[in-house]
């Protein structure tokens, strides 16, 4: 299993805590598309190569996906039920829940992205590789994130239909899966496929491969922020609402962390499961939610729809980074987050 796709990239080339490159890539893309954005028959050849972007990125995903270790972790339906549930039941209904909290930190167009990030699925690579620094249970985890990955192309249309019915493209639910489904798990099965022939070519040429992940990213985001900054984005968005969102993600995350945690131990999982349910269960995925978002918004609102997501998503990597670093050192300590536990959600 290839660990370091670009959109779930979980090693920091900078110091702890300092953004990582591709992150720093991500905000020089936001600067770039609200400076230049792409007009006319330009953003028309954008948009066309994004689409494009889209399919390559989900078949090469496919083809980094090994089957077997997905089946050999299968029988542990207990915790891969747990992770789904807390992925795509209880994260959207903090997002309800949280509102009269989170809703004056932020703007009604944000709060709506809040709400879009808490019906992604879970990240693949990020969630594997934590879990693998603390001592968890890393067959499990390839396993359950996966799994939601997967699972995700059909559940998150359905989920957002249900919490954004007034903000989403019109028309039911299944056009949306129908397209998803498209444009998303089509090129990601034909990866699957053919994996016997390049699985083997892909991981010896991993760098060239990660560079294809961060280029398509990129490129999408490109796409989206440069039609919202031509709708008058950052006027919409006043930097008071930017900070909000910041405590917001972090609120989201800290009662994901916390729950996955106790709701593990309650169970009566083993440390090594609470470790897994812990970091698949409290992630979402960046490169997922960005190309969904082109399907489920209209084009000229996907780029506020998309802002949460990527906060959230450097947050959850600082955060579980520090996690993973402390629950490694601590060898058999236990990762739930009681209230003596909870402050090993913050580092000394």
């Amino acid at each position: 299993m290839n660990r370091s796709n670009v959109s779930d990239h979980t090693i920091m080339s900078l110091p702890k805590l300092l953004p990582d490159n591709f992150t720093l890539a991500l905000i020089g893309t936001l600067v770039l598309a609200s400076l230049l954005p792409c007009r006319g028959q330009a953003a028309a050849a954008v948009e066309n190569l994004t689409t494009v972007a889209i399919a390559l990125l989900f078949f090469l995903h496919g083809a980094k996906l090994s089957p077997q270790a997905v089946i050999a972790a299968a029988s542990h339906w207990r915790l891969h039920a747990l992770v789904l549930l807390v992925t795509f039941v209880l994260f959207p209904l903090f997002g309800l829940a949280f509102k009269p909290l989170l809703l004056p930190l932020v703007t009604p167009t944000l709060y709506v992205g809040i709400l879009f990030l808490c019906t992604l699925p879970s990240t693949v690579q990020s969630s594997i590789a934590f879990t693998a620094i603390a001592k968890g249970n890393v067959p499990a985890a390839v396993c359950s994130a996966s799994a939601s990955s997967i699972i995700g192309i059909f559940i998150t249309p359905v989920v957002a239909n249900l919490v954004l019915s007034s903000h989403v493209r019109s028309g039911p639910a299944w056009r949306t899966i129908g397209a998803i489904v498209l444009q998303l798990f089509v090129p990601f099965v034909c990866g699957q496929i053919l994996r016997p022939v390049i699985g083997r070519w892909i991981e010896r040429n991993e760098g060239n491969v990660s560079m294809v992940d961060q280029g398509s990213i990129l490129l999408i985001v490109y796409s989206a922020f440069s039609e919202a900054v031509d709708e008058g984005l950052w006027r919409q968005i006043p930097p008071s609402a930017l900070a909000g969102l910041l405590v917001a993600d972090g609120i989201l995350l800290a009662a994901a962390l916390i729950t996955t945690g106790l709701v593990g131990k309650w169970l009566g999982f083993d440390r090594a499961d609470r470790v897994t349910i812990v970091f698949c269960g409290s992630k979402k995925s960046l490169s997922q939610g960005i190309t969904m978002a082109k399907v489920i918004f209209a084009s000229h609102t996907v780029g506020a729809a998309v802002l949460p997501l990527m906060l959230f998503h450097q947050i959850q990597l600082m955060v579980c980074a520090v996690l993973a670093q402390r629950w490694s050192r601590h060898g058999e300590s236990s990762p739930s987050l009681t209230s003596a536990g909870a402050k090993s959600l913050l580092p000394h």
